[in-house]
C-alpha cells in the first residue's frame, strides 16, 4: 500500500448517523456499476433495513454488490434478511463467523473492524460509524456520537483498489493472517487496479491507511505519533477507548511538556467498564505535563478523530487502544486541509462546552497502594502489548461467503 500522500480531494466530514445515513443511501441510490460495503455491525433494524433494501435495488438494475460484515459484530441476521439479498445478487461475505456458546459470542480478538464504503469507484465513505440505529440521536441516551468522511478525487482510487482486493479470496486470506503466500505478483496488486477517475476535484491532501496483522500491523499508530510530533500549536484527541501503546502516550506527553496545547476527549459511559478504569489510571501520568482531560457525559461517544494545528486530521474506525492498535482490522483517512481541519474542531468544540466535563487534576484518585500497583501493571502492559501480540498464533480468519438463500446467518 502506498504512504504517500494524494493530491486534489474533496472531503466532507459527516457527524452521527443522521448526517452520515442519507447520504450514503443517496449515493447507492445513484450507483451505476459497483458498490463495495465493509462494516463491522450491520443490524436489521430501522437503519440495516432500509439498506438492504437500497442494496437489493441496486443489484436488480444491475449494479455490482458486495458486501462484508464481521461475524462477531453481525451476528443476529435473520435467514429472510439475508435471503433477499443473496436472491438479488448481492454476495455477502462474512468475516471469520462467530458461533455462539450458551449464547455468548466466542473469537473477541482480531475482528473486522473497518467501516468502508466505495461506489463505482469515484466515492468513498471511511469512519466509525456503523449501519445500527444506535447512531442516530433520536435513539436517546445510548446514541452514539460519531463522524465520518465522505472523499472524492484521486485518493478514492487507493480505498476502491483496497476495498476490491479484499473480496478476493487468495489476497484477503493472506492479509487477513494466512500463512500461506498469495500468488506471484498479488501482495500489492490493489496498487494497479484502475478503472475509476483520478482526476484532481479540491484541495485537500488524503493519506489512507490500515492495520492488519501481516503487512501493516502499526501503519496507523505510527502515523498519529508523527503527527503530534510534528504539532507546534494545538493537538485534539476524541476517542472512545483510550489505552493507547506507551511509546504515543509518550508523545503526548512530550507535546504537552514542549508548550503545545493537547486536549483529550475521551466517554465518560463506555460499554465496557474496564476502558474507563484504564482511562483513568493515566490522567495523573498526562495531567502533570499539562494535557487537558474532558469526560463525554451526553451519550456514549463512539468517535476515533483527531486533529492538529491548522491542517492535519484523521478519521476512522482505529480506537486507541491494544485492540484496534495491535489485534483488529482497521481503516483510518489522515486528511491535510483547512477547511476540514476547522469543521472538526468546530465540532469537538462545541461537544466540550456543550456536553464535556473538565477533569480537574486534582480530581483524580489518590494514591494508595492498590491504585499504585494497578497503575504499574496497567504501564508494563501498554509497553510490552504489542510485542505479547506479535507472538500469538498468526489468525487465520475465515470469510464465509452466502451464496445460498436459505443459508443461516452466523450464529
Amino acid at each position: 500500500m502506498s504512504r504517500r500522500w494524494s493530491q486534489g480531494n474533496r472531503v466532507r466530514l459527516l457527524e452521527n448517523g443522521d448526517e452520515f445515513f442519507p447520504r450514503v443511501m443517496e449515493v447507492i441510490g445513484h450507483a451505476q456499476r459497483e458498490i463495495l460495503l465493509e462494516t463491522f455491525i450491520l443490524f436489521e433494524d430501522k437503519v440495516g433495513l432500509p439498506l438492504r433494501g437500497a442494496l437489493i435495488a441496486a443489484a436488480q438494475r444491475g449494479v455490482r454488490v458486495e458486501v462484508t460484515v464481521d461475524g462477531y459484530g453481525s451476528t443476529d441476521l435473520s435467514r429472510e434478511f439475508i435471503a433477499g439479498l443473496v436472491d438479488a445478487g448481492v454476495k455477502l461475505h462474512v468475516f471469520d463467523p462467530c458461533p455462539r456458546v450458551f449464547g455468548v459470542r466466542l473469537k473477541l480478538f482480531r475482528r473486522m473492524h473497518r467501516k468502508i464504503i466505495v461506489i463505482d469507484g469515484v466515492r468513498a465513505f471511511v469512519g466509525g460509524i456503523n449501519f445500527s440505529q444506535e447512531h442516530l440521536i433520536d435513539h436517546g441516551p445510548k446514541a452514539k456520537q460519531d463522524y465520518a468522511v465522505e472523499i472524492e478525487g484521486p485518493a478514492v482510487r487507493e480505498i476502491h483498489a483496497f476495498a476490491r482486493s479484499m473480496v478476493d479470496s487468495s489476497l484477503r486470506r493472506w492479509l487477513h493472517g494466512d500463512s500461506s503466500k498469495p500468488a506471484p505478483g498479488r501482495r500489492f496488486a490493489w496498487r494497479r487496479v484502475a478503472g475509476n477517475d483520478a482526476r484532481a476535484v479540491g484541495d485537500a491532501q488524503v493519506l489512507f491507511l490500515v492495520r492488519d496483522n501481516v503487512a501493516h500491523p502499526a501503519d496507523i499508530e505510527r502515523h498519529y505519533r508523527a503527527a503530534i510530533r510534528a504539532a507546534q500549536r494545538e493537538i485534539v484527541i476524541a476517542n472512545a477507548y483510550f489505552v493507547p501503546g506507551y511509546r504515543l502516550l509518550r508523545e503526548i506527553r512530550r507535546a504537552a511538556r514542549r508548550g503545545v496545547q493537547v486536549t483529550l476527549i475521551v466517554q465518560a459511559k463506555p460499554d465496557q467498564w474496564v476502558a474507563i478504569r484504564a482511562a483513568r489510571a493515566l490522567y495523573g501520568y498526562l495531567h502533570g505535563s499539562g494535557v487537558r482531560i474532558h469526560e463525554y457525559h451526553a451519550r456514549a461517544f463512539h468517535g476515533k478523530v483527531a486533529l492538529t494545528d491548522d491542517e492535519w486530521a484523521t478519521v476512522g474506525s482505529s480506537n486507541l487502544d491494544p485492540l484496534s492498535l495491535a489485534l483488529n482490522l482497521e481503516a483510518n483517512v489522515f486528511i491535510r486541509d483547512g477547511e476540514f481541519n476547522a469543521q472538526l474542531r468546530r465540532s469537538l468544540e462545541r461537544i466540550v462546552q456543550n456536553e464535556c466535563a473538565a477533569v480537574q487534576p486534582l480530581a483524580s484518585p489518590e494514591s494508595s497502594p492498590a491504585l499504585t500497583l494497578f497503575r504499574f501493571a496497567l504501564f508494563y502492559f501498554l509497553r510490552r502489548f504489542h510485542a505479547w501480540a506479535m507472538l500469538m498464533p498468526v489468525h487465520r480468519p475465515k470469510v464465509a461467503v452466502l451464496q445460498s438463500p436459505g443459508q443461516p446467518p452466523c450464529r
